[in-house]
């Protein structure tokens, strides 16, 4: 290895050292296999194991030779070694492999001095010890461990089919390094078991240190093409098929800025990976992030660049498993819709759309906003897609701060068990350790309450999971609103919802009969019920009411996302969801999709 040591100093690498090094391999051994069958020729065995200078006292024309021939074969190989390890290891100081040797770095062409000492001050430490029998066996591990590797590294290149690995040798195969690698493990255990147990886990040790501290070079890495295999053969054998419930893995697909109004060098919500977090347990799995610029792809390219690498950092400061994808797109809405249909291969496709409620939208009269909302929604609907709209993000916890209480889960329409499950990864961060889960079942008056409680409670237990269960029996949705049953904040926040909802209603009837058009919202026509509208308002009165009255000091609640009713405009259904989450600081909207995602079996 003495040429690869300085291949800088080498005219043509790719020519020279595969010629030397295979020269010097042959040349040495031809001259030990000559040197074996001399001494066996002009001694016999004892004297062979007694005499330890034979060669001094056979040698021609007097001993002295010999000991000068041993003195310089020593100097040599001793200039050789103070010659290749220093600029051994100032390549490796150049290449930020190793921070702690960033000391040893030198300018290219320059003498490493500072290795050089470092070396020198090492071998005179080996030659106080003044037990060559001691050092040897280290030193010899370790070159061994070098070769090993080495020979692995072509053996993992061939096996893997890397396009990049071009031998210029064409006699090689993959079988000659399986093998050269093999002998080297072997030949190290017969030398010393107990050597070759330390220097494998120094070397352990090492290999975690640069993994952990060292800077990625751009020479590649042989085992990243053995996980690109890996990755691909595990994805073939997932194929498309449902995944079981008791396989199934939440994968998030976090939407950053679906509307818009975030400082323009913040890349994310900060407290949204924080979320993600919570959505895997011990915080295993992968979450996509994604962003959506406005604009023309040709124009904006370079912009798109720019904002992956921003959230890459982000993702990466905050410590989740993820993924950062930028898509430039004509608008907000057709940028989402090509990604939930596009993102994804097979069965690690997103199958939760997780995005921030878009609290700011009355505040700062963003009239773009229900639209592009409910046309979310829609999209994973129809993309089978399950729903999960954080409320109240600036108040999410991150992993140090501890909360108490509840997790309160409203259970009105079946979500294949996704809420609960939710509710459970929610359990396993520290955050949330010391809360408790209540399930809330809302069912109407004529309901059997008692079996409806214990048909859940069997249910629970069945899935492994404690949770206190609470049967709410509510009168039917057309009984208006009565004197003293909701809160005054909600009556209040119900009045308004209303005045609002009947301003829009008839400028938007005005509108079409000045223009003489059917009655339109949003781009397409929409069929209003007056009636119907008015029941809606008072569903998600009754539910805020009912959510205020049992867990207004919860945790965190979750509750089932109502879908968009068809035909009816955006700005109503926002006017539904402001009436639900409305003086609620920390809320889960969850909609399943058609499948389930718990199982009863073990």
């Amino acid at each position: 290895m003495a040429g690869s040591n300085r291949s800088a100093s080498l005219k043509d690498t790719q020519r020279s050292i595969p010629i030397g090094t295979l020269a010097a391999t042959l040349t040495t051994t031809g001259l030990y296999l000559v040197s074996v069958l001399l001494f066996g020729a002009v001694a016999t065995r004892d004297k062979l194991l007694t005499d330890r200078l034979l060669t001094a006292t056979i040698a021609w024309p007097f001993p002295a030779i010999i000991h000068i021939g041993i003195i310089l074969s020593t100097l040599g190989a001793a200039l050789q070694s103070l010659t290749g390890a220093p600029r051994l290891l100032a390549a490796i100081s150049n290449d930020d492999i190793l921070p702690v040797l960033n000391y040893f770095k030198v300018a290219e062409g320059s003498e490493p001095y500072m290795a050089t000492l470092f070396t020198a001050f090492i071998c005179m430490g080996c030659v106080i010890i003044g037990n060559l029998d001691l050092i040897t066996p280290t030193v010899t591990m370790f070159f061994l461990l070098c070769y090993s590797g080495v020979n692995l590294s072509c053996f993992l290149l061939d096996l893997l089919d890397a396009p990049s690995w071009r031998p210029r040798w064409k006699f090689h195969h993959w079988s000659f390094s399986l093998l050269g690698a093999s002998l080297c493990i072997v030949i190290m255990f017969l030398i010393s078991w107990s050597f070759t147990v330390v220097s494998l886990a120094l070397a352990s040790l090492i290999y975690y240190y640069v993994s952990i501290k060292g800077k990625a070079g751009d020479w590649g890495d042989g085992f990243k093409s053995a996980y690109f295999q890996l990755a691909l053969r595990s994805l073939r054998s997932l194929g498309a098929n449902q995944v079981h419930p008791k396989n199934w893995y939440p994968i998030p697909l976090i939407f950053c800025r679906p509307w818009g109004k975030l400082p323009e060098n913040v890349p994310c919500h900060p407290k949204l990976a924080d979320f993600a977090n919570c959505m895997k347990k011990k915080g295993r799995g992968m979450s996509i992030f994604i962003n959506i610029l406005d604009g023309d792809y040709h124009e904006r390219a370079e912009d798109a660049k720019a904002a992956c690498k921003q959230l890459d950092t982000y993702i990466n400061y905050k410590n989740c498993e993820g993924v950062a994808e930028i898509v430039v797109a004509p608008n907000m809405s057709e940028g989402f819709r090509g990604v939930v249909q596009t993102m994804g291969l097979g069965n690690l496709k997103p199958n939760i759309v997780v995005m921030r409620y878009p609290e700011i939208w009355r505040r700062e009269n963003l009239k773009e906003i229900p639209g592009r909302f409910v046309g979310i929604i829609n999209d994973c609907i129809v993309a089978n897609k399950a729903v999960v709209i954080v409320k109240g993000l600036d108040e999410w916890p991150n992993e140090y701060q501890r909360q108490y209480g509840t997790i309160d889960l409203y259970w009105i329409v079946r979500d294949g068990g996704l809420m609960l499950l939710l509710s459970q990864l929610l359990l396993t961060k520290e955050s949330f350790e010391s809360c408790k889960i209540q399930v809330f079942c809302i069912a109407e008056e004529d309901t059997d309450a008692e079996g409806l409680k214990a048909d859940v409670k069997k249910f629970l237990y069945d899935l492994r999971m404690q949770a206190e269960v609470f049967v709410i029996a509510i009168k039917s949705w057309d009984v208006q609103p009565e004197n003293g049953s909701q809160p005054d904040e909600s009556k209040e926040a119900f009045t308004a919802a209303q005045q609002r909802v009947a301003d829009y209603l008839t400028e938007i009837k005005e509108t079409a009969k000045k223009e003489g058009t059917p009655l339109m919202a949003d781009g397409k026509p929409v069929i209003v019920n007056e009636q119907q509208v008015e029941k809606f308002l008072y569903t998600t009165l009754k539910l805020n009411s009912t959510i205020l009255r049992y867990s207004r000091m919860a945790a965190v609640v979750l509750v089932s996302l109502p879908s968009p009713p068809v035909s009816h405009p955006a700005y109503c259904y926002m006017e539904y969801m402001d009436l639900l989450v409305d003086n609620l600081p920390r809320l889960l909207m969850v909609r399943g999709y058609r499948r389930d995602v718990v199982t009863l079996f073990t």
